[in-house]
């Protein structure tokens, strides 16, 4: 059976080292040493952690509710702004995300560049969402 590292099981659930090294040190997931001593997380109990992470109302309280389930949180980088339409560009991670939208979405929603914000990818749509 496949085994992870922390690190890589952190990767796998977009979340930092620290956040997973924690949830394996309060219980919430299993992990066993190898020879060497690095800490594994068994490939079944990280896919079954994962299912279980990801269930509704797992997350914080003030996550908002949305049907679009590819969330990319980050930093607003760049927004240009025309005259209807707007471009609005996030850094999430890796990831470089850009969302064509209206201008009077992006006044609404008060987003500026240094602020962090959600890109929600479904289908060929970006949609943001203001943390």
């Amino acid at each position: 059976m496949q085994s992870y590292t922390i690190g890589q099981a952190a990767r796998l659930l977009g979340v930092s080292p620290d956040t997973a090294r924690r949830w394996a040190d309060a219980g919430r997931i299993t992990t066993h040493r190898d020879g060497t001593g690095r800490r594994l997380i068994d490939g079944r109990d990280l896919a079954a952690f994962s299912v279980e992470l990801a269930r509704p109302g797992s997350a914080e309280e003030d996550t908002p509710y949305t049907s679009a389930r590819n969330a990319f949180p980050g930093i607003v980088t760049a927004i240009k702004l025309g005259d209807v339409a707007a471009q609005v560009e996030i850094q999430a991670g890796p990831h470089r995300l850009v969302s064509l939208l209206t201008r009077e979405a992006v006044e609404e929603l008060g987003l500026e560049v240094g602020m962090e914000a959600t890109a929600r990818v479904k289908s060929t749509n970006v949609h943001i969402d203001r943390v």
